[in-house]
């Protein structure tokens, strides 16, 4: 069974210890050496073996008893194995403790090899931190570091907190929180986040969040949250337990008195066959496996790199019939280069020089993507002035010309006349001194698994799939048609894409998602029934809007966490339609006396470990 806990292994030499003497009471029993011995003999020889592996149960019921905790499989194990004794059925009695106890011995291993594979997952706590004090390396604990300070990771060191690279270049494996197998490069000036590895070289790294703030600390404390927002089915599993366990006791009781004073039958078989029906009655398939069906799901998912905030999140996923999505940084890479140099009254080099020195002091992405394509130093000196005008672009004075640079709209507020572009990507329209000069296309290119994404999320009972974004009709219209999605709205305000997932919500048949980038998007995220952020390796905005965080960003582990959460939802079906079936069944074959203690114990033990089993299976991402 692997390694056990000392607790676990303690129970296991009771188990062994009791199996050796109640094995060696059968054969005597059996073979007739207890007859002649008086009852209560027999009383004295059975109840060691019995509180032997059964005083910790004895316990724990006193303990739930004398806090109002009356009705629990404990007491049920209890009032059947007294009622055992008191009817003569003394070995019977040891047997259903003793078989109790090896089920809930692997409940036990069970339910802990489910937490050690999330424990071992989301092992990303770094245990220090290397602070370099007179050129000497200090040990110290993460929490004690500040913000801005300098610490030192050394190759095979976990990185202990969030910061940027301010010396060496290193490969970072960032496979604990991604579930990416392939390192990502880091130099300086590159940021870096706690939970990773440093996998080759030594750097240096300047922290920017403290250690309670860390995209670790974030990650940990959503995993042990997640526990704690049961899906529907588990509250229903919680609140069925709380009624069923004294409705089967009240059963019992009147199973065993009932009968017996109607029929003037024998109150020894009535009250072994209410013993039998206790023993059967027993909820802990229900209540062990549904939960452990779930908590292996989220297992599976957090192996992926998916973060699941709950179950119930999990039962909504596998519900979902329309996914909308955000354009930018979700469906496309968010990543914005020059696709096309347009030229009217210069030359391409010309043109795309001139917009370069336009948007020199621009930090805007499409003026990065500008300067980057002109791929030389811009001489800051040849301009002269800037301005920005909202909502339309830059008018600049470069080199003794006066050039505007922006949409049509600005064209057209200054009376210059250009050509106007209507095919997929951004325009920039340039004049100079009123002439027009072309046009630069910006485009954001689709990312690599969007159509896979689609067309899984289609094989997953996806019937709908929408886009909505803020960029110009003709890039909405060449971005929806290149991915075969159903609909598609562009030119939208934030407040927009609210009203339209609104709507969507209203004509969705099931569930609705929203998948987006979790900064921009928090408003709708929080709208939709399931909002997956685009996590970009664990962003704070993205952890905090989201109901389900995808950590690499990668699209296709949408569809992934559709099947994830379909098959944890059949396991648990699974297991709630076996446990009730079978013990439905015993427990009328005990009522009517056809069944035995041994057959009962299989209907709460056996079911229990089955079920447990069919569980664990949600493990497998």
């Amino acid at each position: 069974m692997g390694s056990l806990t000392k607790k676990q292994k303690n129970v296991l030499i009771r188990i062994i210890i009791t199996a050796v003497v109640f094995a060696a009471l059968l054969i005597c029993e059996h073979t007739g050496i207890f007859e002649p011995l008086p009852q209560w003999v027999q009383i004295l020889i059975f109840v060691p073996p019995y509180l032997l592996i059964g005083y910790d149960i004895l316990i724990k019921a006193a303990k739930n008893i004398s806090h109002g905790q009356v009705f629990d499989e404990n007491f049920l194990m209890i009032i059947a194995t007294v009622a055992a004794f008191c009817i003569g059925e003394y070995s019977e009695a040891v047997a259903v403790m003793l078989f109790y106890q090896v089920g809930e011995l692997f409940q036990s291993y069970a339910v802990g090899k489910a937490r050690r594979s999330i424990t071992d997952l989301m092992d990303i706590v770094p245990e220090y931190a290397n602070i370099e004090n007179d050129g000497v390396l200090e040990q110290v604990d993460p929490d004690d570091v500040e913000v801005g300070d300098i610490i030192v990771i050394k190759a095979g060191e976990r990185i202990p907190l969030d910061g940027i690279v301010t010396e060496g270049e290193t490969m970072i494996d960032t496979a604990a929180l991604t579930g990416e197998s392939v390192p990502r490069r880091a130099s300086v000036g590159d940021e870096v986040i706690s939970g990773c590895i440093n996998g080759s070289g030594l750097i240096k790294v300047r922290t920017t969040k403290a250690f309670e703030d860390s995209t670790v600390s974030r990650i940990l404390e959503l995993v042990e949250n997640a526990g704690n927002k049961k899906a529907k089915v588990e509250n229903f599993i919680t609140r069925f337990a709380k009624v069923y366990t004294p409705f089967v006791t009240a059963c019992a009781a009147v199973l065993a008195i009932v009968p017996p004073l109607v029929t003037g039958g024998d109150w020894g078989e009535w009250i072994r066959r209410a013993c039998i029906f206790l023993v059967i009655s027993c909820p802990c398939a229900l209540v062990i496996s549904v939960p452990l069906g779930f908590f292996g799901g989220i297992g599976a998912a957090s192996r992926a790199g998916i973060l699941v905030k709950g179950g119930n999140y999990l039962e909504a996923v596998s519900k979902l019939s329309t996914v909308v999505f955000d354009k930018t940084g979700t469906l496309t890479k968010g990543e914005f280069r020059v696709s096309e140099v347009i030229p009217v009254s210069c030359t391409e080099q010309e043109l795309i020089e001139l917009a370069a020195h336009a948007e020199s002091i621009s930090d805007h992405p499409i003026a990065l993507s500008i300067r980057e394509h002109y791929g030389k130093p811009v001489n800051s000196a040849n301009v002269t002035s800037s301005e920005e005008i909202a909502g339309h672009g830059i008018s600049a004075e470069i080199s003794g010309k006066r050039v505007l640079l922006g949409n049509k709209a600005l064209m057209e507020k200054f009376g210059i006349s250009s050509a106007e572009h209507n095919g997929a990507g951004t325009a920039v329209y340039i004049a100079a001194d009123g002439d027009f000069m072309g046009t630069i296309i910006i485009s954001d290119g689709i990312k690599d698994g969007s159509a896979e994404a689609i067309r899984g999320l289609r094989a997953a009972g996806v019937s709908r799939c929408v886009m909505l974004t803020g960029d110009r009709k003709s890039e909405a219209d060449a971005v929806s048609k290149a991915l075969g999605l159903d609909d598609h709205y562009s030119q939208l305000l934030p407040s927009d894409k609210v009203t339209i997932v609104e709507k969507l919500l209203a004509e969705s048949g099931g569930g609705l998602a929203f998948a987006g980038d979790g900064i921009n998007d928090a408003p709708v995220l929080a709208r939709a029934d399931v909002g997956i952020a685009m996590g970009s390796m664990g962003s704070d905005a993205a952890i905090e809007a989201a109901d389900i965080v995808i950590m690499d960003d990668d699209i296709r582990k949408i569809p992934l966490v559709m099947r994830i959460a379909s098959r944890t939802m059949r396991i648990v079906r699974e297991n709630i339609v076996f446990a009730l079936a079978v013990k439905l069944a015993v427990m009328v074959l005990g009522a009517l006396g056809i069944a035995n203690m041994w057959l009962a114990v299989f209907a709460d033990v056996g079911v229990a470990v089955l079920a447990i089993l069919n569980s664990m299976r949600a493990l497998r991402a």
